[in-house]
């Protein structure tokens, strides 16, 4: 490669990876998870650069690769098996962490804000919408979450209007199906107030004791309970601690406990770090992931400890 096109691929990779995060952000709302979503952001810049030479107007950029990373996404869900079990569980979901959520405008200026500002990031969106065929979900995330008129969305997909207007009547029924109703029951209250802290300060403590009966009075009694990527879903409370309990929760396996507070699709979360006997540090366990309802916790969606790393959690915590 000559001095001038290594110049000039430089250039064209600087002003397409300002755009990075929420493109990052897109496509792991498409996906579910937040690895696919990595590989799904590079392979955006391998074709745009293939196709540098068809981007006649540089101010539209963003729109341009908001079209290639779709269309990247699309091709990647098509290779993928429709993974949700008969229980309409989504077996590849993973959580975001709001510290790369943060790194997105916050205000209403730019365009970027509508990647978040729309509250289409939090767990039980993103299940919904993965129930959604491809096209459907593609069309509901463009229109309804980027605010994209139909003509543009169709310019994206390829398509026409009246396919889009269509796609997007079903995709909206569809997510209707899955998600509860009315929707301001489900939105997350307001960030960082007095009484979640106070949510998530018993429960930590609980967590920490191993105190089943200290747990019980913040857990709403309509718990759901799941662990992506293993099947089975719990609903209620008492069937959600007997599961717990049958888990090993409780035993000497889980006797000693720290947990982090942090934060995840715009929703509180507690990192669990367990002690083995004869070490001299917390190795991470589990990731809970929490929806408060009417003071209580009403669901905990738990990942693997495995993925602290990709969402920047410390590997270990002293003893």
């Amino acid at each position: 490669m000559s001095p001038t096109s290594t110049t000039d691929r430089d250039a064209f990779e600087a002003q397409v990876r300002r755009h990075a995060r929420e493109l990052h952000v897109h496509c792991y709302r498409m996906t579910g998870s937040l690895e696919e979503a990595e590989d799904l952001v590079q392979e955006t810049f391998l074709r745009a650069w293939r196709k540098r030479g068809q981007l006649a107007d540089r101010t539209a950029l963003r729109a341009w690769l908001y079209r290639i990373a779709t269309n990247a996404c699309l091709d990647a869900l098509d290779k993928r098996p429709r993974a949700a079990t008969a229980d309409g569980e989504i077996l590849w979901l993973q959580p975001y962490p709001d510290a790369l959520l943060d790194e997105l405008p916050s205000g209403d200026d730019g365009p970027e804000a509508a990647t978040v500002a729309k509250e289409t990031i939090e767990l039980t969106f993103l299940t919904a919408i993965q129930h959604l065929a491809p096209l459907p979900r593609a069309v509901l995330v463009l229109r309804d979450v980027l605010d994209l008129s139909a003509r543009e969305t169709a310019e994206i997909l390829e398509t026409t209007v009246a396919s889009v207007n269509s796609a997007l009547q079903r995709a909206r029924a569809g997510v209707r199906e899955h998600l509860p109703e009315p929707r301001a029951e489900w939105r997350p209250g307001q960030e960082g107030s007095a009484a979640q802290r106070d949510l998530l300060a018993r429960y930590v403590a609980a967590t920490e004791r191993v105190d089943l009966q200290a747990l019980l009075p913040v857990l709403h009694e309509d718990l759901r309970f799941s662990m992506p990527p293993q099947p089975g879903t719990w609903d209620g409370r008492d069937a959600v601690v007997q599961a717990w309990i049958d888990g090993g929760f409780g035993t000497e396996a889980f006797a000693t406990l720290r947990c982090l507070v942090t934060a995840c699709n715009r929703q509180p979360a507690v990192a669990a770090y367990v002690r083995a006997p004869g070490t001299d540090a917390f190795r991470p366990l589990a990731l809970d992931v929490l929806r408060v309802e009417d003071g209580r916790v009403r669901e905990i969606v738990t990942f693997d400890g495995a993925l602290f790393g990709r969402l920047g959690l410390p590997a270990t915590v002293p003893a």
